[in-house]
């Protein structure tokens, strides 16, 4: 089997253990009420982040590397296993913490939005984004150029495999930490663990309707694979509590955006006035009076 096919194996096992987790805690039944537009939008972002945006940044940067830098072509292929997968973490989830961080101003957000529209949270919505978000994120990129250079792909499929199963296990109906937090023997290791990784508590906490339960905080915990950028750089909020509602305060008050407006914007537009899928429209701010 090819490296690239390994890798789909071990993150597809992935999907599926924790999506059985979801049914057989009986989370997802209780909590995720998608519409058929939720559907389209979940589907059709996983499958082109799948067949189009990995594969065209490692192709891309092949060719390039290649035709302009032939001579670098492996320059690191004599490295110790855990040094390239230390330059994975920092060319890749540490840009993608910044990149999601920058998302969230006003010039980037109609491309992260989509992710925040969903109003359950479930691996089913862990790729959720705009197209263009996937074909613009640094990290894409950056492991590319890593694997001309000479980073194992062996190397890659452990480091992509391990960071695809915490994100998964952060978005995932299953609360995996939940019962954890309430074993004191335990106390010390979890406060290790949510301080380095991502976990539902603190990701959920990310996607929650509102900052002003004390628990939401849609302004921080930014972190995908490490949740330790956010303490590092001052974004981390850390309650070990869940967040009662999920999503966007515009979509409930006017209905969802349509999926293809926020899968294809700008190529796709909203007709909402205060929409941020559309040209002139305004972002929603809790802060300010409806």
């Amino acid at each position: 089997m090819q490296v690239s096919g390994f890798q789909n194996v071990l993150i597809l096992i992935a999907i599926t253990g924790f999506a059985l987790m979801e049914f057989a805690s009986r989370r997802y039944q209780a909590t995720v009420h998608a519409t058929a537009n939720d559907t389209k939008l979940d589907l059709l972002v996983f499958i082109s982040v799948v067949a189009v945006s990995q594969p065209l940044a490692i192709l891309v940067t092949q060719g390039m590397g290649q035709a302009w830098f032939a001579q670098w072509q492996g320059a690191m292929a004599d490295w110790p296993w855990w040094a390239m997968f230390g330059v994975l973490v920092l060319g890749d989830d540490l840009t993608q913490y910044l990149w999601h961080r920058a998302s969230h101003s006003p010039l980037l957000w109609p491309l992260h939005r989509a992710h925040h529209s969903a109003q359950y949270m479930s691996v089913r919505m862990t790729f959720r984004n705009n197209f263009f978000y996937y074909l613009m994120m640094p990290g894409l990129w950056i492991a590319g150029v890593l694997l001309f250079l000479g980073i194992g792909g062996w190397v890659y499929v452990l480091y992509l495999s391990t960071k695809m199963t915490i994100i998964l296990g952060a978005h995932c109906a299953w609360r995996w930490d939940e019962p954890l937090y309430k074993i004191r023997a335990l106390s010390p290791l979890m406060w290790i663990v949510e301080r380095t990784i991502s976990t539902p508590a603190t990701h959920w906490a990310h996607h929650a309707l509102t900052n002003k339960d004390g628990i939401g905080n849609y302004t921080g915990n930014f972190g995908n694979m490490l949740f330790l950028w956010d303490v590092v750089f001052g974004t981390a909020h850390i309650t070990r509590k869940y967040p009662e509602y999920i999503g966007l305060m515009d979509d409930r008050i006017h209905g969802q955006e349509h999926w293809a407006h926020q899968m294809f914007y700008p190529l796709a537009h909203s007709k909402r006035e205060d929409s941020a899928l559309r040209f002139g429209g305004t972002i929603y701010d809790e802060n300010k009076p409806i």
